[in-house]
């Protein structure tokens, strides 16, 4: 079997390569064409020799994310479906604005959290994605777009926490000067609520941003929108992201997906400033976008205006967001779902 060298970190390929009695430098030539130059084939390497390159195509690999459609939304926003070598697809998502050209990228081939509210967990999970299958979406995407990405968000498909080793690999990946040269600050991850997971993220060396799917803030209504809720409750899931702060001192963004009768009252608005009252955050509401099997709907315009009105006195600092590419089924796992019952 080949050896996929884009799985690789520079230090784990300047060992590998030390293991091939190959000088360090070549570890980086290759990681800087294959990252920053995106180059998929050795031959194309051309700081390298000749009998190396046919050495390396020889014993390794340097795999691509095969594009299998993209639709493109009014609003600038494009989504983009991927399939993966064994025949698994994932969802990345291009959200450009003024100042930033964000995308959104997968962890996983579906998702075993099974929240209600969405499509990706209805699917089911198959399996974890390997480091090269998280960073090559970025790599793809950049040159697709072809302009330079500022901002990744690890919020598509799957739980980040769930897939911390690689997640983590792909980090360095895309932060290197040498790789993607994306910075830590630049980078979010989003969780559902994984607390073993947050107590290493704290601990993790890079700069990255945190951000908390929370859609509730009592156990009671939490259990319902979010399974994951019953093993790492409310009080578990505070007290991890108040070491995390400890730690990192970077403000917490918290995500509220606002749901027609479910969580849009004045009541969760309160209790969702009491929950957050004690940790530097910031809360961003989302209206729910409507998805295929989902009886959930969005709430009218009126009772988001209320439910945001009560919460800036008393919370820390509230953004109303709104979903983008919601002409084309922008939702995560849509994309996917569809073209799997086709």
């Amino acid at each position: 079997m080949k050896t996929n060298l884009k799985n690789l970190t520079l230090k784990e390929l300047m060992q590998w390569c030390a293991g091939k009695e190959m000088e360090p430098y070549r570890a980086q030539q290759i990681f800087r064409w294959v990252w920053k130059k995106d180059k998929a084939h050795f031959k194309d390497i051309t700081t390298l020799s000749k009998s190396l390159r046919e050495k390396l195509s020889r014993e390794c690999e340097l795999p691509l994310l095969k594009k299998v459609k993209v639709l493109s939304s009014k609003d600038g926003t494009k989504k983009f479906l991927f399939a993966l070598p064994d025949n698994e697809s994932i969802e990345s998502v291009y959200i450009p604005t003024k100042k930033r050209k964000t995308v959104c990228i997968s962890t996983q081939v579906g998702c075993p959290l099974n929240c209600s509210f969405c499509m990706t967990g209805k699917s089911g999970f198959k399996r974890n994605l390997d480091v090269w299958e998280i960073v090559d979406q970025v790599r793809r995407l950049e040159s697709e777009i072809g302009e330079r990405l500022t901002n990744v968000v690890l919020m598509g498909m799957g739980e980040p926490l769930l897939n911390y080793k690689n997640v983590t690999k792909a980090i360095e990946i895309l932060n290197s000067d040498m790789g993607m040269n994306i910075g830590a600050r630049k980078i979010t991850v989003s969780t559902s609520g994984i607390v073993p997971g947050i107590k290493n993220l704290a601990e993790y060396p890079l700069q990255v941003k945190l951000a908390v799917s929370l859609n509730a803030a009592t156990d009671r209504k939490r259990d319902a929108l979010m399974p994951i809720n019953k093993k790492y409750n409310l009080t578990k899931l505070m007290q991890a992201l108040e070491y995390y702060y400890e730690m990192k001192k970077k403000r917490i963004t918290f995500e509220y997906v606002l749901i027609k009768g479910i969580n849009d009252s004045i009541y969760d608005a309160k209790a969702l400033a009491q929950l957050t009252k004690n940790i530097p955050c910031k809360i961003n509401i989302i209206p729910f976008n409507p998805i295929d099997g989902v009886s959930y709907k969005r709430p009218g315009e009126k009772t988001i205006k209320r439910f945001i009105d009560y919460l800036y006195p008393i919370a820390q600092a509230v953004t109303l967001r709104e979903s983008r590419g919601n002409d084309i089924n922008g939702a995560c796992g849509q994309l996917r779902s569809r073209n799997e019952s086709k």
